[in-house]
């Protein structure tokens, strides 16, 4: 796929505000419609202020934000300046902000503070001033990185990973490998400027960032805010006639339970055309449910940070009764080589099954001030590592089959948990599975912690007792710890290496 010669992702915004100045292109959390002129007029005076605050090209600038139009015109107005984007979600705790400000040393951090109390309450812990909608801190004594001339080499992003291991990094991300996949997002979806997309997703995310910013942006269609997710607002937009919903596998979990609890067997009438989920590993039988109630393909994703995101995507592959447990991130998005190695420590594949390995021009430039971590993940020839199991089928749609350090190898068995997760999924009182595994001595265990439905009443022998029929003996988990709620992300993900200090009084 060919795109025009470009330096800087704000020509992006540029290009639409020129063609199209009176079309909207934003629509804030309180409603507040912003036109593609106005955008980037507003742009162009705040990245003036930003220079006046002390922001210089190499420099990072934090964002500690939620959704709203302030942050996306701030990414912009720093794109404009020659500086670093650092997104930061402003419900990080104040030990996570810290350590994030003391490996990437911002020149400046700007806070969402008129839209979002937590980020009002960074900015007043770290002493940052009021400006109009946002509150601005400076650090004076830090270093400017090279700049160059091509978007190849020129860092746009600094996305910290969310962490689900416990060990966050800072990917740095160029210009053009977001602009190719904001290109390539926009087409695959066939997205005109007559499109509305509704965004619950945190734009601090590299979902939301790459996708729903970016890809919205080069269609020039219209994008509207949500500070957070909430199920009534999202059936609100969708009624008020969203075609476009971006969402993470556990937004539509309680999409339908709000929906059960409403005694909705369908969706209200509306205008969506396309539905889509990525960034956590979809079940096959919500997949189904999904669709029965849109009367739309849930389209999957795949990706990671260090991939802009994008590695994978289905269109219009939809739930087959015929393979209840077949559920495919589709193929390899274009232009990018996307192979099953051997993973870590094994000389082959088994059944097919191994680590996925990916490259093109969506790969990060490699992980900030940490050449040691990247040179585990990246080859010279520009070969990135995912660290996660996969295997082709046979129209070669990629499926996931978990991360290589979570595999469980129990009695000589592969165990792979999203297969574990998928199974317990099915049954209706629970809305979230997460699986690990725990040494034992001479073995591995299978544990299993689940979120039930809102006020379910369901017991761990009834668990057991229904997997039965579901999976084969040595899958089955030794406990299934049943709880309220579980540890996840911003973007929903589950923190599984929290999974067991968090719990342990229930594993006794």
């Amino acid at each position: 796929m060919t795109a025009r010669k470009f330096n800087r992702l704000y020509e992006l915004l540029c290009d639409k505000a020129h063609a199209a100045p009176n079309d909207v292109g934003l629509i804030d959390i309180d409603g507040t419609a912003t036109t593609y002129g106005e955008w980037e007029s507003s742009v162009q005076q705040t990245a003036k202020q930003l220079r006046e605050s002390g922001l210089r090209p190499g420099d990072r600038m934090m964002l500690i934000a939620e959704n709203c139009a302030a942050y996306v015109i701030h990414v912009f107005a720093a794109w404009h300046c020659g500086a670093w984007v650092m997104p930061v979600n402003a419900r990080m705790s104040d030990g996570e902000i810290d350590r994030l400000v003391a490996h990437a040393q911002p020149r400046l951090i700007v806070a969402t503070s008129a839209a979002s109390q937590p980020a009002r309450n960074h900015a007043q812990r770290l002493g940052a001033s009021q400006h109009a909608d946002v509150a601005i801190a400076s650090q004076m004594n830090v270093k400017q990185e090279p700049v160059f001339d091509g978007p190849d080499e020129q860092v746009a992003a600094l996305m910290y990973t969310t962490g689900t291991t416990g060990d966050p990094k800072g990917v740095m991300l160029s210009h053009a490998s977001l602009e190719w996949y904001a290109r390539v997002s926009s087409q695959f979806r066939d997205m005109t400027p007559a499109d509305h997309a509704y965004c619950p997703l945190p734009l601090t995310h590299i979902y939301g960032f790459g996708n729903a910013l970016l890809g919205n942006l080069c269609a020039g269609a219209k994008l509207e805010l949500a500070l957070r997710f909430d199920c009534a607002a999202t059936f609100d937009a969708i009624e008020r006639g969203a075609t476009v919903l971006p969402a993470v596998p556990a937004m539509y979990a309680h999409l339908l339970d709000y929906a059960q609890e409403k005694g909705w067997q369908k969706a209200p009438p509306n205008r969506l055309r396309y539905i889509m989920t990525g960034g956590a590993p979809l079940d096959p039988d919500w997949k189904r449910r999904v669709e029965a109630f849109f009367d739309l393909p849930l389209n999957n994703g795949y990706g990671m940070t260090e991939c802009s995101p994008g590695i994978a995507s289905s269109k219009g592959i939809v739930f087959d009764p015929a393979k209840p447990d077949d559920v495919s991130c589709g193929p390899p998005l274009p232009d990018l080589e996307v192979r099953i190695v051997p993973p870590p420590g094994q000389d082959c594949l088994a059944d097919g099954v191994g680590e996925i390995v990916v490259r093109g021009p969506n790969i990060m430039l490699g992980y900030y001030k940490n050449p040691q971590a990247t040179a585990q993940v990246l080859e010279e020839d520009g070969t990135f590592h995912t660290g996660d199991l996969g295997h082709f089928d046979d129209l070669g749609r990629l499926h996931l089959d978990g991360r290589c350090k979570e595999l469980i190898i129990r009695s000589g068995f592969n165990v792979y948990p999203p297969e574990v997760e998928a199974a317990l999924t099915k049954h209706p009182a629970v809305t979230l599975a997460a699986v690990i595994g725990r040494k034992v001595p001479g073995n591995e265990e299978v544990l299993a912690f689940v979120q039930r439905v809102p006020s379910a009443d369901v017991r761990e022998e009834e668990l057991v007792a229904f997997l039965k029929d579901e999976i084969a003996p040595y899958k089955r988990p030794s406990r299934i710890i049943i709880v309220d709620a579980l540890p996840v992300s911003s973007a929903n993900k589950v923190f599984k290496h929290k999974l067991i200090n968090q719990f342990a009084d229930r594993l006794n």
